[in-house]
């Protein structure tokens, strides 16, 4: 399966890799020689320390370096219609007691449900896919089903896009 993500989240996970590659990995390797100059590294917790942060940086590395190779970024087409959700779309939807919720459709790697930030794999985001403005969707939940109506639909205009 493609690894679907925005412009601004492969930026990024490119900053990430960037900064990880550039700064966090050579100041590790530095600390981890100094206290591997201190003698007997058995008993020098820096240097255990050093080894296994170095470790999760090299994991880190290779994980994001796979999701970049794989990533396919998307980019809304002025062709696709604003009454449609799509990827990367702004939903407000309201709820079956009233409760307006905000959401943007984005890729698994920059999910975060607590800033309204969804997966277009979630519950919710394949609920909302490709449904139009008043459509009313049924999430089905672990709580139990809840309906949902979409009372309005966003898409970042490619001004704010290019200035992220």
């Amino acid at each position: 399966m493609a690894n679907y993500i925005t412009a601004e989240g492969a930026k990024r996970l490119a900053e990430e890799l960037r900064r990880l590659t550039a700064v966090e990995r050579p100041r590790v390797v530095n600390e981890v020689s100094e206290a591997a100059a201190q003698g007997d590294r058995s008993e020098n917790a820096e240097y255990i320390y050093g080894k296994k942060r170095l470790r999760e940086i090299d994991r880190r590395i290779r994980f994001l370096e796979k999701r970049l190779d794989a990533a396919v970024v998307v980019r809304r087409t002025e062709e696709a219609g604003r009454d449609v959700v799509f990827f990367g779309a702004t939903v407000e939807v309201e709820d079956e007691d009233g409760k307006r919720s905000r959401y943007t459709l984005v890729g698994v790697d920059e999910a975060e449900p607590s800033r309204g930030r969804l997966s277009w794999q979630s519950p919710v985001g394949r609920a909302l896919l490709k449904k139009k403005l008043g459509d009313v969707v049924t999430v089905v939940r672990p709580a139990g089903e809840i309906e949902l109506e979409i009372v309005s639909i966003a898409y970042e205009s490619k001004d704010e896009s290019e200035r992220a």
